[in-house]
């Protein structure tokens, strides 16, 4: 693997991280309602295994894996979307700011992954 290929992997691995993490203290500001409780869980998993999945695709088996790997990183990234619309923020602005971002780097990273797979064929 070349050093350019490294860097990449690297960044795209540190941006899921950062995601995942910005994600987790997004949850933490919300209310404790039965409705978030439940969609907060549901969110935090599926922002967390974008990355995941990204690191199991890094170090695949072989290129049906890698594939395989990069199509649960994008059903991860359009979960996560949906969470993110899905959790009540309380009609607070500072939240509705921050979960608005935070639905653009998924769509951001979910089109990564897109075009990942694209080129994989």
């Amino acid at each position: 693997m070349n050093k350019t290929r490294r860097l990449k992997q690297y960044d795209l691995e540190e941006r899921t991280f950062v995601f995942a993490r910005n994600t987790r203290a997004f949850v933490k500001k919300l209310s404790k309602t039965i409705g978030n409780w439940e969609d907060n869980k549901q969110l935090v998993r599926s922002s967390g295994s974008m990355g995941a999945n990204y690191i199991e695709a890094n170090e695949s088996l072989g290129k049906k894996d890698f594939v395989y790997r990069i199509k649960i990183c994008r059903k991860e990234s359009k979960e996560t979307i949906y969470w993110l619309k899905l959790v009540d923020a309380g009609g607070k602005n500072e939240l509705e700011e921050e979960r608005q971002k935070l639905i653009n780097e998924a769509i951001e990273l979910m089109k990564i992954f897109g075009a990942i797979l694209e080129k994989s064929k």
